[in-house]
C-alpha cells in the first residue's frame, strides 16, 4: 500500500468536495465551464517549472510512495496535484464566498497586499540564490501586482481570509507529502535551494507556493465566470 500514499492523497484531497459539488445549495459543478480551463492553464504554468527544478534537483519524488508512472521527470500524482488540490481549493472559496456577504475597505485590502508584495520582492532579493524560494515569493508577488494594479479585482482581502483558512488542511496533506507521520518524504527538498526553516516537515516557501497556485487558478476562474 505504501506506493499508493501520494495518489491517496490526492483521492482524499478531492472526493468530499467533488461529492459535494453536486449539493443544491452549492452548486459549483455549475462552474466547471470556468474552473477547468482555469486549472489546466494554472498546471501547465506550475508543471513546466515543476519538470525543470526537479531536473535541477531542487526538489525530487520518492519512488516509494508512487505507483510508478512517470511523464518526464514527474510522478502522475505530480500531475493529478494540479487538480485536486486547486479543485478542493477553488471550491472551499466557492462555498464560503457564498456565506460572507460582507465588503471590506479597499483601503485595508491595499494596504495589506502593498505589504505582501514589499516583502516579497525583498526576499526575493536577499534571497535570489535559493531557487524556490525565489521562485514562490517572486511568483507570489507578480500575481499580486497582476491581480491589484492590473486587473484590479476587489475580493483580495476575502481571498487572503480564505487562503488562511485553507491552510489548516494544506498542513495536513502537504505534512504527508513532506514526511509528517510517515517514514520518509513523498516530496523531499534540496536544502540548498530553500530557507531551511519548517512547518513540522513543510517548507516555508511552500506556503506561498500555494498561495500563487491558488492565486492564480482564482483569478482566471472569476475572469471566465463573468464570461458564462
Amino acid at each position: 500500500m505504501t506506493k499508493y500514499t501520494y495518489l491517496l492523497v490526492n483521492f482524499f484531497t478531492i472526493i468530499v468536495p467533488f461529492i459535494f459539488s453536486f449539493h443544491p445549495k452549492l452548486k459549483f459543478y455549475k462552474t466547471w465551464r470556468a474552473f477547468f480551463p482555469a486549472v489546466i492553464i494554472t498546471a501547465v504554468f506550475f508543471l513546466v517549472w515543476d519538470q525543470y527544478f526537479t531536473r535541477l534537483g531542487v526538489w525530487g519524488f520518492n519512488d516509494r510512495y508512487v505507483i510508478g508512472i512517470y511523464f518526464g521527470h514527474l510522478p502522475l500524482e505530480e500531475l493529478l496535484f494540479f487538480f485536486c488540490i486547486p479543485y478542493a481549493c477553488v471550491y472551499t472559496y466557492h462555498c464560503l464566498d457564498l456565506f460572507i456577504k460582507r465588503e471590506f475597505s479597499m483601503f485595508v485590502e491595499k494596504a495589506i497586499t502593498n505589504v505582501f508584495i514589499v516583502v516579497f520582492l525583498a526576499v526575493c532579493i536577499l534571497l535570489y540564490h535559493q531557487t524556490y524560494t525565489l521562485f514562490a515569493f517572486l511568483t507570489s508577488a507578480l500575481l499580486l501586482i497582476l491581480a491589484k494594479y492590473v486587473l484590479k479585482v476587489k475580493w483580495l482581502t476575502k481571498f487572503y481570509i480564505i487562503y488562511g483558512v485553507l491552510l489548516f488542511p494544506f498542513l495536513i496533506v502537504n505534512g504527508v507529502l513532506t514526511g509528517t507521520g510517515i517514514d520518509e518524504p513523498v516530496v523531499w527538498y534540496n536544502e540548498a535551494e530553500i530557507i531551511g526553516f519548517r512547518i513540522l516537515t513543510i517548507p516555508f516557501e511552500d506556503v506561498f507556493y500555494g498561495m500563487a497556485m491558488v492565486l492564480m487558478n482564482m483569478l482566471i476562474y472569476k475572469k471566465l465566470l463573468r464570461k458564462f
